[in-house]
Parts: C-alpha cells; sequence; structure tokens
C-alpha cells in the first residue's frame, strides 16, 4: 500500500491505474501458484495483497494455515474461506507473501504504508521463504523517504526528535496501538539508516526490509512477469 503521505509523484491517471491493478493482479496470481495443500502461510497487507488473496483461494488447497498481518487481511481472508491462525499456534511459517512500497536493485524494500510494517517484518522473519509481489512502478533506481515508523506512545516527541526529519502521520494507530510516523530525511545508506531507526529508543519497528529477508521478487509490468531471486534462498520450488 502507498503511503498516504505525500512523496512527489504525480497521481497516476484511470488509465495508468487500471494499467497498475492488472499488474498487481498478475503479481499475485503467479506468487499464488507457490501455495500447496497444507502450508502455513503468512499474508501480508496492503493494495496488492488484496489481489493475493482471492487468487491464494481461488487454488482451493486443502489444509492451508494462515496468519494475517492486519485486521484488515484477516477479515478478508476468512471472507474468502481461508483459515486463520496466531503465528504463535503455526510457528514457523512455509511461506509469506507481501507487497512492497519500494523496492531496489540491491533487494533493499521500504514497507509500511499501511502501518503494519512491525507485523509484516515478523511473518517475513518467521517464513521459510518470503516472496514480495509488486508492480512495475515500485522498482526504483534508489530508495526514497518517506521510510514508515512504528513509535512508543511514551516520550514521542523526544523519540521524533531524535529521528529528525520525522513528524507523526495523521492516520490510526498500528494494529497492536504503535503511532505511526515517517522518516522523511535522506537515505544515502539503507543499511546504516535501519541501524540508526532500529537503534533509536522509542522505535518499536521501521519499514526499511533488508535484502536478507526477502526470497523472491515477483514484479508484474508490460512486459510480463519478472522473477529476482532474493538474497535469503528459498529451499526447494522456485517460479
Amino acid at each position: 500500500m502507498a503511503s498516504p503521505r505525500a512523496t512527489g509523484r504525480q497521481r497516476p491517471s484511470l488509465s495508468d491505474s487500471e494499467a497498475i491493478a492488472r499488474h498487481k493482479q498478475a503479481a499475485a496470481s503467479a506468487a499464488a501458484e507457490l501455495i500447496e495443500d497444507g502450508m502455513s502461510v503468512g499474508l501480508g497487507t496492503g493494495s496488492t495483497v488484496a489481489f493475493l488473496l482471492p487468487a491464494i483461494a481461488a487454488r482451493g488447497c486443502e489444509g492451508l494455515r494462515c496468519v494475517a498481518t492486519s485486521p484488515a487481511t484477516e477479515r478478508a481472508a476468512l471472507a474468502l474461506g481461508l483459515s486463520i491462525a496466531t503465528l504463535d499456534e503455526l510457528g514457523e511459517l512455509d511461506i509469506a507473501i507481501d507487497g512492497a512500497d519500494q523496492i531496489d536493485p540491491q533487494g533493499w524494500l521500504i514497507k509500511g504504508g499501511g502501518g503494519a510494517h512491525t507485523r509484516e517484518k515478523i511473518v517475513a522473519a518467521a517464513a521459510r521463504r518470503f516472496v514480495v509481489i509488486a508492480s512495475a512502478e515500485k522498482a526504483v533506481s534508489r530508495l526514497s523517504p518517506p521510510v514508515p515508523l512504528e513509535l512508543l506512545s511514551f516520550g514521542v516527541a523526544r523519540t521524533l526528535l531524535a529521528l529528525s526529519p520525522a513528524r507523526l502521520r495523521d492516520s490510526p494507530v498500528s494494529p497492536d496501538g504503535g503511532l505511526i510516523a515517517d522518516y522523511e530525511g535522506p537515505i544515502e545508506d539503507p543499511h546504516g539508516l535501519a541501524s540508526r531507526l532500529s537503534d533509536t529508543p522509542g522505535v518499536v519497528d521501521h519499514g526499511l526490509f533488508a535484502p536478507e529477508l526477502t526470497s523472491t521478487i515477483v514484479i508484474a509490468g508490460e512486459r510480463g512477469v519478472e522473477v529476482r531471486p532474493g538474497a535469503k534462498q528459498p529451499p526447494s520450488k522456485s517460479l
């Protein structure tokens, strides 16, 4: 899901929006082919995952148990007849599939436009295989702000000062009650920035996802579906 804060990009036209929707559908459908009977599946959050859920349900796999990263995903999955459990009940997941706001050539991701990035990162780390699905405009030459943040409410003004430049969003809290903010400074070194954000007291988590979390990136555009290997290699089946 795209961040509600301005990014300096123009709003897509109706025809562009229709093309983006087709590309999201294509990426989601390709990733859904990885789902097999009996799997434990992590389900991400956002507009691309909205295409993924019916694609998974349409496969009719038996014995699937899913973990949702947000209440919205859980409601949509249950409405499609998918079985939902907690991550603590399932433990290690066979696969997790989620979207991204930005993907750079090295495999760094920015996620969290919908404010669920903490849960999304926990689920991605718990999966033997983490698959990222996106439409082509999400692939960028370099990452740009904002980077979503989840913050504790206690001392939030001091936390924001330490993170400067950063500001709170005018948006609902995270699924676990954290405040959602955005880091708005430059991203010259994603690894260094990720360390800085993680080390700042009051930060629950941030939306920078390291390449080592991702097994496969599926990007769909006018030229079809492109599959990029991630730094975390899948154990067996590939697209």
